[in-house]
């Protein structure tokens, strides 16, 4: 027999199959099997190259980035270690050394090689 998905909305793990659909008993959610694995698919956060990025990479800011609310700008070639991968917009939380905590669009960053 083969695992089934969690829910998506409440994270039930007591899915079941009904026809194509997959149903969750508690908050009747339901969806395609294969809606799932699409979705899985596009998680992947990938920087400008198209490289895969993940927890506690080191990464390099390619572009000047002017943050809101200041007159500071992350510069250019800005080395940023132990990013953390987040969902939404701007989707790595990090610190940047003179700036502090804060949130950077995967688009604008580099992997540096390990």
């Amino acid at each position: 027999m083969s695992e089934l998905p969690p829910c998506p909305q409440c994270k039930c793990e007591y899915t079941y199959e009904d026809g194509a659909l997959l149903v969750c008993p508690e908050c009747a959610h339901e969806w395609s099997a294969s809606a799932t694995t699409d979705a899985e698919a596009q998680d992947i956060i990938r920087d400008s190259n198209g490289t895969p990025l993940s927890d506690g990479d080191t990464v390099t800011v390619i572009k000047d980035l002017k943050i809101k609310g200041t007159n500071d700008v992350v510069k250019v070639g800005t080395k940023v270690k132990n990013i953390r991968v987040v969902g939404g917009d701007h989707d790595i939380d990090c610190k940047i050394p003179g700036v502090g905590p804060m949130g950077l669009k995967s688009e604008f960053v580099k992997k540096v090689a390990d």
